[in-house]
């Protein structure tokens, strides 16, 4: 199981507000079947199985330039671990279990 972040930039909106065409490439999300996934103010974490998460991060991309946007600037980190199971919740829980909560 594969957890990806990424961040999906429009760039020359008319506007510093980008949070509509942020939404669309949630919407792609949103449309997909077992594909857990947490927003944040800096980006999305997804959690799933790496081809079908890169599938669907090009998806995200995309569905950015389909509003409208002529440019669009997306990054993404990939944590692939093989050497046991790995999830959002897995790895929150052992951070907090180091900071003794």
């Amino acid at each position: 199981m594969a957890l990806v972040e990424i961040s999906v930039i429009p760039m020359g909106t008319s506007t510093p507000s980008v949070s509509q065409y942020i939404a669309q490439a949630v919407k792609v999300i949103e449309g997909e079947k077992d594909i857990k996934y947490e927003l944040t103010t800096m980006g999305t974490i997804i959690e799933g199985d790496l081809e079908q998460v890169l599938t669907l991060v090009r998806k995200m991309h995309e569905a950015v330039f389909n509003a409208g946007i002529m440019r669009v600037v997306t990054t993404i980190k990939i944590d692939d671990r093989r050497d046991k199971p790995s999830s959002i919740s897995s790895k929150m829980e052992s951070l907090k279990k180091q900071l003794g909560h």
